[in-house]
């Protein structure tokens, strides 16, 4: 007798109308509340913030002593300074709030207990600021990140002790068959060792899943029918092996029917084609073909999409890539060394961009997409090189990053969680390198958009002369923005009675600045230059964090007095802000990009009403043609 499966649909097809229909009639998992202890290989359900700066204290990175900069300038090989005002630290211990630098041991000419230095020191070497890993406040994780060992490294040393997460998918696996047996050692002829589900077992523990193995069923519809509709009411999603194929005997197809719905039964694939897709009550059903092969590619190719859908799992597929070094790395010659890199794939090539080496910074190996090795007696490697990297995430989610490189703003970590919430899938990673490291990214090929606020001295026009300067032939995009409030962050209460720029030559005032290239520092030194301040008049200058939020962190800590930056960095601080100006930032993107689904992706989140509300929490953003293209060749 000839058996018609029901259908004979594409995979593609079959995977399509499977989401789908899970995405209409079943039930999504929800959240729990869990400590961070339990949280490895969970999923968030809510973007985290650090709750305290990383580390919190600032920390002597050397064995040496702390002491003030100041008193160590002049010092030459020929003239060295004796000291009288130090403390001896170790590795880790605080730095005194009357200390800005650490000088390590090995520096320190010891002459029968008097102690002088033959070089001069700069404030704040050797010495771990506060959130050098993370500030306070910085969006740490964004929703529906998997946690990782790092990860939750990261959290706990950002002081998060709980986080909210996805339940956990509970998956039943109901074997059935009149030949099917518990495994044992001496099975009868005829008798056939049950371990599909064992195998399927372990395939869902890897995907972050809790399986729930029921009792074998025998080929008995009613039966059959009873454990599916059980299941189906105890647990989050279904599995039924075998019984899916055309023998007479093979009752899943009528089962899952009776319990529910049938989608499809008949897949084009080879093996696996008896699969069949279903649902009973609010969970999604699959039966699993018995042959152990045809089960393991419908578990990859059905059920774990299936499940990613309604517990946002990420797919796993680590593999070796080739792709091009952004910058010049370094290496010692003694060590085989792993370099920590961001990947992202920019006008057809994959990009390599060397991520913190530093051996304390645990959020760059958490949010590292690669790790590429410099083998032993090799000097380093040239920007440019193609090097062999370890994938640490899927290739697909590298592919459809967005790398954004450039001036630091919350925003890029605002629209990162928005992408991650309504295009599963896509995602973005975000590198801080001021807004002319941004200009220099795209030109390069290494980026897709870049966050750029670079005021034209002149004109007191943003961002459009320098685009007319460095791409006078096009080549890239400009997409408005937002107005961002600039003034100097100082700490609560204004001790200092800062006013504006000419109050940082205040007697005692220490100021923190931004890198250079950094569009904020750009801004600082045309006020500077308005007044007539020489840069060396300001104490603190040459101190340099990469992130707004970092300068609040260092003021808010009280190693820092002043400095300039945007007023949502010090509204997340509690500090005091004196306005300066109101500074176009705006998205600089490489023209290819835009032709893009990414680009269409990042696009809606730019102009959508939830990120303008979002921003508006945060604080000093306006919006005005937010999102619009402009042009700026004349």
């Amino acid at each position: 007798m000839n058996y018609t499966y029901l259908t004979n649909v594409s995979l593609e097809e079959a995977r399509t109308s499977f989401l789908d229909m899970i995405a209409d009639r079943c039930a999504s998992l929800g959240e729990e509340q869990v400590p961070i202890s339990e949280a490895t290989g969970r999923v968030l359900s809510r973007p985290v913030y650090a709750a305290i700066s990383a580390p919190h204290f600032h920390a002597s990175a050397m064995d040496g002593i702390a002491m003030m900069a100041r008193d160590g300038f002049g010092a030459t090989e020929t003239t060295p300074v004796t000291l009288s005002r130090y403390t001896v630290v170790d590795t880790g211990d605080p730095v005194p709030d009357d200390c800005d630098c650490v000088v390590m041991v090995e520096d320190i000419i010891d002459e029968g207990g008097v102690l002088k230095i033959a070089a001069p020191p700069v404030p704040w070497q050797n010495v771990r600021q506060i959130g050098e890993d993370i500030c306070a406040g910085e969006m740490a994780f964004p929703s529906y990140t998997t946690m990782s060992p790092s990860a939750i490294g990261v959290l706990i040393s950002c002081g998060i002790t709980t986080v909210w997460v996805v339940k956990r998918a509970r998956v039943a696996i109901i074997p059935t068959g009149d030949e099917i047996v518990a495994p044992k050692a001496d099975p009868a002829p005829g008798e056939i060792l049950e371990f599909n589900s064992s195998i399927f077992s372990g395939m869902l523990r890897e995907w972050g899943c809790e399986p729930v193995v029921y009792p074998i069923i025998p080929d008995v519809l009613e039966d059959i029918t009873r454990a599916v509709k059980q299941a189906s009411e105890e647990c989050d999603f279904v599995l039924l092996n075998a019984g899916s194929s055309a023998g007479r005997e093979d009752y899943a197809s009528a089962a899952i029917q009776a319990a529910g719905e049938v989608l499809l039964h008949g897949i084009a694939i080879r093996p696996g084609k008896p699969a069949i897709l279903g649902r009973a009550g609010k969970a999604p059903v699959v039966g699993v073909p018995g042959y152990p092969v045809s089960g393991v590619i419908v578990m990859e190719e059905l059920v774990r999409p299936g499940l990613s859908a309604i517990a946002h799992l990420p797919q796993k597929n680590k593999i070796m890539v080739e792709a091009t070094l952004s910058r010049k790395v370094n290496s010692p010659l003694k060590y085989e060394e792993f370099i920590r890199v961001s990947l992202a794939s920019v006008k057809g090539r994959l990009i390599a961009t060397p991520l913190s080496k530093g051996a304390s910074v645990i959020s760059s190996f958490a949010k590292a997409d690669g790790l590429m090795t410099v083998p032993q007696n090799v000097e380093g490697l040239e920007a440019g090189a193609m090097v062999m990297v370890e994938a640490l995430r899927p290739m697909n989610q590298i592919e459809n990053t967005i790398a954004a490189i450039g001036s630091h703003d919350p925003l890029f970590d605002e629209v990162s969680n928005f992408i991650n919430r309504r295009f599963p899938g896509l995602y973005l990673s975000s590198t801080h390198v001021g807004s002319m490291g941004g200009i220099t990214a795209i030109k390069r090929g290494e980026a897709h958009v870049a966050g750029i606020h670079l005021l034209d001295e002149a004109t007191g026009e943003y961002n459009l002369s320098y685009l007319r300067t460095h791409f006078p032939a096009g080549g890239v995009k400009l997409m408005r923005g937002v107005g961002r409030l600039q003034g100097f962050m100082v700490q609560k209460g204004n001790p200092l009675g800062i006013k504006g720029v000419e109050d940082l030559l205040k007697e005692g005032l220490r100021y923190v600045n931004r890198q250079r290239g950094a569009g904020t520092r750009i801004l600082l030194d045309y006020l500077l230059q308005q007044k007539g301040i020489q840069v060396d008049q300001i104490y603190g200058y040459e101190r340099e964090e990469f992130t707004h939020l970092s300068v609040a962190a260092q003021i808010a800590s009280g190693s820092a007095d002043a400095g300039l930056g945007i007023y949502s960095a010090a509204a997340s601080y509690g500090l005091d802000f004196i306005p300066v100006c109101v500074e176009q930032y705006d998205i600089l993107m490489d023209e290819t990009f835009t032709q893009s689904t990414l680009f269409d992706a990042f696009a809606s989140i730019i102009r959508s009403k939830e990120f303008e509300e979002r921003l508006t929490q945060l604080g000093g953003y306006t919006f005005t043609d937010t999102g619009k293209m402009v042009e700026y060749l004349d």
